[in-house]
């Protein structure tokens, strides 16, 4: 067991070590390991590449990045944004909470932290920089409060872990709500600490005329929350049909209710999605091979064994998980993680009781955590594009956020009722 354990990994870290993509390192891996330590038909390998993506589910990832895409030109961020900055901008820190907000709602509907970013932190960040707030302050806000786009409702990393594990997408979509609302809430009350204690800007009391006003504007976009939550609950239509309807409906209020994007720009939505949906199929594609790998020299199942024979008990296998995930957020980024890490853990995880749909939302939280630290999170890359700060200046302004993102894992991964109560009552599990 520790033999074969041993050179598949050393394999894959020794790619890694190289500088070779990880979706690469992953194929050249299975293909290493298959041509010179066992007797697997090459045929079954090709076969695999086709056969591995076939799944229906997997039409989710393209139709999600898409509606992503076409929210993020639509101005729809904006008009989020103008609502959450009347309910709340006159606290302390308004404007630094509206952002938080905004994500937040912005997450309901689209499904990409990075799509989160670019969305909200373009618009809010150079408003909070022109209001008085440091230009770190703003930027550790938006940071973490973008990774909220893979926890709330649709999200491409839960789609990958459903794939993955076998899991309800639905169910996991629904799961993240109440998280993701916790998350939301733990952020706004560092932001408004940290706010009132160096005298950060207020503005002023919007009216209730304004407010109304505001939320009438934004309601389009946040109707896509009650189209693929209702539509799957109702069993009108499936998560991946979801996502499908979530594109065609973001195209239809960007164009023709917002009047934000012309049709002229829909090619090139069109192209920068199919770009970034064939560089996340192309991980995905390695990433079943890998499984395949793993399957035939039965992997999972020693592994699980192993780390059962150790005695962790749930608890302690929680935290291990955590450990390992968190580790793995340095090197690597979330797809790949959640593609490699799931199907080894999740085989333990069951059989010590531990709740598919609560496994993937205690993952989903690490990824978060991922995004939003160095050397490889996503999320301080886009904002260092944004706000024209280094990676350096960035991790340390992002620490004060980053602290409660590792206090909110804790209460997620021992709280499995966070997440499990609303897919329960709703009866999606």
């Amino acid at each position: 067991m520790v033999g074969k354990i041993g050179i598949v990994f050393a394999l894959l870290i020794a790619l890694m070590l190289t500088g070779i993509p990880v979706s690469i390192a992953l194929g050249l891996t299975v293909l290493m390991f298959m041509y010179l330590l066992t007797q697997v038909p090459i045929e079954a390998v090709a076969l695999k590449l086709f056969t591995g993506i076939e799944k229906f589910e997997i039409m989710a990832i393209p139709f999600f990045i898409l509606a992503g895409n076409f929210l993020t030109h639509g101005g729809v961020a904006k008009r989020m944004i103008n609502f959450a900055t009347s309910m709340v901008g006159h606290w302390h820190g308004g404007l630094a909470l509206a952002g938080i907000i905004s994500c937040a709602m912005f997450a309901l509907v689209c499904g990409s932290s990075v799509a989160t970013v670019v969305a909200i932190g373009s618009i809010i960040l150079p408003a909070m920089v022109k209001q008085g707030y440091p230009k770190q302050f703003g930027a550790g806000v938006i940071i973490t409060a973008g990774s909220l786009g893979i926890l709330m409702l649709p999200s491409i990393p839960k789609v990958i872990y459903a794939i993955s594990t076998n899991t309800s997408i639905g169910a996991l979509f629904v799961a993240g709500l109440f998280p993701g609302m916790l998350l939301t809430a733990m952020l706004c009350a560092t932001t408004w600490f940290l706010a009132r204690k160096n005298g950060y800007p207020r503005m002023k009391r919007a009216t209730w005329a304004e407010r109304w006003k505001a939320f009438r504007e934004s309601i389009w976009g946040l109707l896509l929350v009650v189209i693929i939550i209702g539509g799957i609950y109702s069993g009108i239509f499936t998560a991946t049909e979801a996502a499908a309807m979530s594109a065609v409906y973001a195209f239809f209020i960007s164009v023709f209710v917002y009047k934000d994007m012309k049709i002229s720009n829909t090619p090139k939505v069109l192209v920068n999605s199919a770009a970034l949906s064939a560089m996340l199929l192309y991980i995905i594609t390695n990433a079943v091979l890998f499984s395949f790998l793993m399957a035939h020299e039965n992997i999972p199942q020693l592994m699980a064994d192993w780390i059962l024979g150790k005695e962790l008990g749930r608890a302690g296998f929680l935290f291990f998980t955590n450990i390992l995930l968190l580790l793995a957020g340095n090197v690597m980024e979330p797809s790949s993680i959640i593609l490699v890490m799931a199907p080894i853990l999740h085989p333990a995880a069951i059989r010590l009781g531990i709740d598919s749909v609560h496994f993937g939302i205690l993952i989903d939280a690490n990824m978060e955590v991922g995004l939003c630290h160095p050397p490889v999170g996503l999320n301080l890359y886009v904002a260092s594009g944004i706000s024209k700060m280094s990676i350096t200046e960035l991790t340390v302004a992002v620490m004060p956020w980053l602290c409660t993102m590792l206090v909110f894992l804790v209460i997620v991964t021992y709280w499995p009722g966070l997440s499990l109560w609303l897919p329960r009552a709703m009866g999606m599990m």
